[in-house]
This record gives structure tokens, sequence and C-alpha cells, in this order.
């Protein structure tokens, strides 16, 4: 299987979703190709047997790169095998920002649904994003809650 995983990710942490999700599904003979919309490397999804989209949440909204690339390609999204991922650290709200992140034509359809966990990485963010974080999230230090399980149940899904 020729496999698109298709991201954005700021502070890095959807791109670590994407290289475990692609070293796992490597293993069992699939051939996997990373794009990061933040880069603007927008792939030919008619080239691949399943595509994978993953993006995280900041102040409830996936990134606007990977919204855009959904709804222009919506329709040739639902042609094929579909997996869908987000990563966020508000675990109480995960599923509401999930559901707002893919409309519900795409969440249908896909083979896989995951909500990764997440992690705020101080050193990658700017002042005003360290301070956001720790006014709203109360957090001082950086911290990962990435769901190792939800990323192997992924990986069998859209296997």
């Amino acid at each position: 299987m020729k496999i698109a995983i298709i991201y954005a990710s700021k502070h890095g942490t959807t791109e670590k979703v994407a290289n475990m999700l692609a070293k796992k599904l490597r293993r069992s003979g699939d051939s996997v190709e990373l794009f990061n919309v933040r880069n603007k490397l927008f792939p030919d999804i008619e080239m691949f047997d399943k595509i994978i989209i993953g993006g995280s949440i900041y102040a409830g909204n996936i990134q606007r790169g990977i919204k855009n690339f959904c709804e222009s390609n919506k329709d040739k999204l639902q042609k094929n095998p579909l997996g869908l991922y987000i990563c966020c650290m508000q675990m109480d709200k995960a599923q509401e920002e999930f559901d707002n992140a893919y409309c519900e034509e795409l969440r249908t359809h896909s083979d896989a649904n995951g909500i990764m966990g997440g992690e705020f990485i101080f050193e990658k963010m700017n002042f005003i994003e360290r301070f956001m974080v720790k006014k709203i999230a109360k957090v001082k230090d950086s911290e990962s809650s990435l769901n190792y399980d939800a990323i192997d149940s992924f990986v069998k899904d859209i296997d």
C-alpha cells in the first residue's frame, strides 16, 4: 500500500506523531510519504491508496492549512481509505475539537480516528504562546501527554 500522511505541525508534536505512524506502517510493508502543509507541500492524493490527515489544536481550532486542504479535497478524500487525527492537550474537550476539526462527511468516511494527546514544548513557543499556555492551561513547564495506545489503535484501524 502507498500511504500519504498529510499534517500541519507548528511546534513538532503532530510531526512527531506522523513519524511514529509512518514508522509503524512501514513495518507492515507499506510505503509512506509525509507532507507538512505548513511547508506548502500538497500531494496529489489520487496517487495514494490511503490518506492520513493530522493537525494540532490551537485555541480550539485545527490549523487553517489542514482545514483548507480537507475542504478543497473533500470529494477526493472520500474515494480511498482515510484516517484522521488531532493532537491536543485539553482531553476534556478533545472529542468536540476533533468534530470541529473535520467535517462530518470525512469523519463518517474515515476508517481510523485518533485523538493522540499532545505536548506543551515551551522551548519551541514564543513569549506570547508561553504566556497564554501558562495563563490558560496553568502549565509552568514543558510537558507531554501523548497517548501511545491511541497511536497503536489508529495504526491497527487504518492498516
